[in-house]
Formats: C-alpha cells, sequence, structure tokens
C-alpha cells in the first residue's frame, strides 16, 4: 500500500515547478537568530493585544480597530499670527474652536459655582480647531502668514489637553522638562502666561527639531530673548540642577507611543535591540517625574502626560512617584482632581471612566484622538 502512494508522490515532485529559494532567503530552522523577523510594528500589536486585552476588557476591540485607522488632528492657532483671520478661515472649512466652545458651553451650566472654579484651572488663550465627531476631514497644510510665522500647528488636540490641565497663569516661570518635538512647548507660550520657559530634552537631535518649531512659530524677539531657553541636559537631574524654582512644571515623558508603534517602523520601541529599554521606561518616568516635582516650588503644580493607554505607565508611575518623595524627601504632593475636564470636553474626546489617578483619551472611531493620559499634581511641602 505504501509504496504505490510513495510512487505518486515521486511523479507529483516531477511534475511540479518548485522555484529555487534564493540563497539570501534561507534560513536554518533550528537557529532562532536566523528566523524571519517580525516588523517592530507586530510585534508592538502583540504586545497590546495581550496586555491590553486585559486592562480594557470589552472596550480593547474599538480602542484596537481605532487605533490603527487614521489619526484625527486639531489646529492650533498660532496666537503670534493674525490669529483672527486664521480662526475665521477655519471655521469656513466648517472646524470649531473645542476649548472655547466648550468653555462657553460650561459657563452656561445652571450648575453654581462651575464658571468660578474653571477660570484658574484652564490655561487662557488657547484657541484649536477641530472637526465635528465622524467628520474625517483633513486640514491643509499650515502656510507661512503675513506676520512671518506660520498660521496654525496640526497636532493631536488630545495632547492640547495636559497644557490646559496645567492652569497656567500670567508671569509663571515654567518648564517643559521633555519638550521635544515641540506642540506641548508651542501651546505653553501662546497661553502669554510663561514669564520664562525652559523647554528641555535630552535629545539634540530632538531639541534641533524643537528649534525648528519655534523659529517657523514664535517671532525672533521672543525666541531670542530672556522668555525661552532650550536646553539639552538629563531631565533626571532637574531637581539637583533647579530644585524648587518653577510655578508650573509638565513632564510629557518618552513612552511607548502606542500609535506611532502601529503605524511606523522607524524609531520604534519594539524593535528587538530595544526591548532593555523598553522595560525600563516605567523606572525612567518615575525618575522624571520625580525630577519635575523637585524642580517646582512648594505649592507649584506639575502635570504628567504620556501618549500611552499602559497603567503601568500612567497611574502607576504617578503613584509610585508620590510614594518616593514621601519617602525619600519628606515631600507631600497631592493629585488634582481632573473630573471636570472629562465633563468639560467630552463632546470633542473619549475618555476612559476608569482611571485611578488621573484622566486618559482613549481612541474611538468617531473621535479618533489620543490615546493621552494626563495627571495634575500639587506639590505642597
Amino acid at each position: 500500500m505504501a509504496a504505490p502512494i510513495l510512487r505518486g508522490v515521486r511523479e507529483l515532485l516531477k511534475h511540479a515547478n518548485f522555484a529555487p529559494v534564493p540563497r539570501r532567503l534561507r534560513h536554518k530552522k533550528k537557529w532562532a537568530a536566523t528566523e524571519p523577523k517580525f516588523p517592530a510594528s507586530q510585534l508592538a500589536l502583540q504586545n497590546f493585544d495581550m496586555t491590553y486585552s486585559v486592562q480594557f476588557g470589552d472596550l480593547w476591540p474599538s480602542i484596537r480597530v481605532s487605533l490603527l485607522s487614521e489619526q484625527k488632528y486639531g489646529a492650533l492657532v498660532n496666537n503670534f499670527a493674525a490669529w483672527d483671520h486664521v480662526s475665521a478661515k477655519l471655521e469656513q472649512l466648517s472646524a470649531r474652536d473645542f476649548v472655547s466652545d466648550a468653555i462657553s458651553c460650561w459657563e452656561l451650566e445652571p450648575e453654581s459655582g462651575h464658571s468660578a472654579t474653571l477660570s484658574p484651572d484652564c490655561s487662557p488663550n488657547l484657541r484649536c480647531f477641530t472637526f465635528a465627531r465622524g467628520d474625517v476631514s483633513c486640514f491643509p497644510s499650515a502656510r507661512l502668514g503675513s506676520l512671518g510665522v506660520m498660521d496654525y500647528y496640526l497636532m493631536d488636540a488630545a495632547s492640547l489637553l495636559p497644557v490646559l490641565a496645567l492652569g497656567l497663569q500670567p508671569g509663571d516661570i515654567v518648564l517643559d522638562l521633555c519638550a521635544a518635538p515641540g506642540g506641548k512647548t508651542l501651546a505653553l507660550l501662546q497661553t502669554g502666561c510663561c514669564r520664562n520657559l525652559a523647554a528641555n530634552d535630552l535629545s539634540t537631535a530632538r531639541t534641533s527639531r524643537l528649534q525648528k518649531v519655534l523659529h517657523s512659530y514664535v517671532p525672533q524677539d521672543i525666541r531670542e530673548g530672556n522668555r525661552v531657553r532650550v536646553t539639552s541636559w538629563d531631565g533626571r537631574k532637574w531637581g539637583e540642577l533647579e530644585g524648587d524654582t518653577y510655578d508650573r512644571v509638565l513632564v510629557d515623558v518618552p513612552c511607548t507611543t502606542d500609535r506611532h508603534s502601529l503605524h511606523e517602523e522607524e524609531n520604534n520601541i519594539f524593535q528587538r535591540s530595544r526591548k532593555k529599554e523598553r522595560q525600563m521606561l516605567p523606572m525612567l518616568q518615575v525618575q522624571l517625574l520625580a525630577a519635575g516635582l523637585l524642580a517646582t516650588k512648594p505649592g507649584g503644580h506639575v502635570v504628567y502626560s504620556t501618549c500611552s493607554l499602559s497603567h503601568l505607565q500612567n497611574e502607576y508611575v504617578v503613584q509610585g512617584t508620590i510614594e518616593l518623595l514621601a519617602n525619600q524627601y519628606s515631600i507631600k504632593v497631592q493629585v488634582e482632581d481632573l473630573s471636570h475636564f472629562r465633563k468639560l470636553f467630552m463632546d470633542t474626546f473619549c475618555f476612559f471612566p476608569s482611571c485611578q489617578v488621573g484622566e486618559l483619551v482613549i481612541p474611538n472611531l468617531m473621535a479618533n484622538f489620543g490615546p493621552m493620559y494626563f495627571c495634575k499634581m500639587r506639590r505642597l511641602t
């Protein structure tokens, strides 16, 4: 019985047209190092499927498809340009300033006390236009305006929330500890509140990108005066360098950049060669947040933010850092309630309802911004 089957297989192989495998594509099955490698974006998706399906449960499938879909952007109006003319042009595209609209609706709320508590909590003078939920229209590329600077800056509109939450006041001394590529730094300057702004990033290549953004959007007299200082120092040491100095500190830490990791191979933290760096991220994030809090004056405010969905990089980092400062430095830090932010901007963004501390914008096909986690803290001592 076996002999006819074997003869049939030989005949089939004789007539089959098998192309030889090119030498460069051959690999030894027994050596793992020579197996074909998954792209970093595929490794990222596998990682997210394992961890986020547990963290988010039934919400994960909708978040997943949104992360893999085209992202929505907002247009941050440049107040150093002819901002009223720029706003009018954006309105003609049927886009709306989500900040202005949200604050106007909030002030009309019949519940007492809202308008009284809102103004000190939101950084002023920020105008960011978005298209309505479900509208996937795209903004045209920004152009050089009549005043010699670009009209608006395209960014994930959720990236503006940490700057809004920081609640800048006129005359504040401000630190942006991990500033590149520059969108949030630019937004800080748009408020008109920064007496001095220190914008730092460890990477000189990234600070070069930051300088280009500032050069394109900010007038020369502001860039080259004493108001803006760009540095490439190790942010983990900032508490030693300039402790108890700043009124407001933004700590937008390096993270797994979830959306980027699913769409770009270049500089992807899920590359096999960066596995150890990825595993060490929470420790780096704790060190940076601790440095930011140490650089803040007692009574000052810090906003911690990431563009990751991971609670290991979000709530756990915040809670771990507060515990670290209490134990090692006897410094008390209080997490501020941002639930009013969720209500304020719920028409524009989709928020995760179950954060232990802080707020998290989750991607949603109808409002495909984020992810963006942000948590506001006040240093008490």
